[in-house]
């Protein structure tokens, strides 16, 4: 079954990723179909507005089978290949032709917070949490996370997040400018929606304006795609490092 949902209305492809017994953390196979929806999106000129969405919610970042398989051995092909492809779920949400939104509810964490940051806008609840999430789980940050935190929240809130390990609410993530509104949970989606709308009123209009932003706005830091190449060495790293802790010692 499909774990990735798509539907039009009124100009705005509404995307949601819909695994919830694993808090919609990425798969292999659910990065591949959040692609295929993406260009989907891309193909249909009536889309205007892309909003991507997670239910209750939103990504708990790459599944843990995925980043077991790739601590046994990261620069093996397939794991390699593995770990790419969940990178270009998000790395293809930033180059969505249509202005897009996240829709955030629950967790943000890793992998998810990537995707999240990868989105032109974000909606989040309230108390939604928001958190890096690598370092918990021993593995250094991957996929540009570094340069998605800074371009959004600035080098502070990078710092406190992906390297001290804070968590934060979706109203702190608005007081940070990572977010631009914050709502109950209950209302998220349709806000989102809502603002997703007035942009894909004049879809042609919509994807011309959101290419002219994206190249217009952000920082002279490292660009994200370089960011991503910075962070996979050390991350490679850290999944063999992780594995190798978990193996049992051997008998003497």
């Amino acid at each position: 079954m499909s774990e990735i949902r798509y539907e039009v209305s009124d100009g705005v492809a509404v995307v949601t990723l819909d695994a919830p017994a694993r808090r919609n953390a990425l798969t292999l196979e659910m990065a591949a179909e959040l692609v295929a929806a993406l260009d989907e999106a891309d193909a249909d000129d009536k889309v205007g507005a892309v909003v991507i969405g997670g239910g209750a919610s939103f990504c708990a970042g790459a599944d843990r089978a995925v980043l077991a398989a790739a601590g046994v051995d990261p620069a093996e092909d397939t794991n390699f290949r593995t770990i790419e492809t969940i990178y270009e779920a998000f790395l293809r949400v930033g180059e969505v032709r249509s202005p897009t939104i996240a829709a955030i509810r629950g967790a943000a964490v890793g992998a998810g917070m990537n995707l999240a940051l990868a989105t032109d806008l974000r909606v989040v609840g309230s108390d939604a949490r928001l958190l890096s999430g690598f370092l918990r789980i021993g593995l250094h940050p991957g996929g540009g996370h570094f340069a998605l935190l800074e371009r959004t929240a600035g080098r502070e809130a990078a710092a406190a997040m992906a390297v001290f390990g804070a968590t934060i609410t979706g109203t702190r993530a608005v007081e940070l400018g990572m977010a631009w509104l914050a709502a109950d949970d209950a209302a998220v989606d349709q806000a989102a929606f809502d603002l997703a709308a007035q942009a894909a009123a004049d879809p042609e209009l919509a994807r011309r304006t959101v290419a002219s932003f994206r190249r217009s706005t952000g920082n002279p830091g490292v660009p994200w795609n370089i960011g991503v190449e910075v962070e996979r060495s050390p991350q490679m790293w850290s999944f063999r490092r992780k594995a190798s802790n978990a193996r049992p010692a051997a008998a003497t």
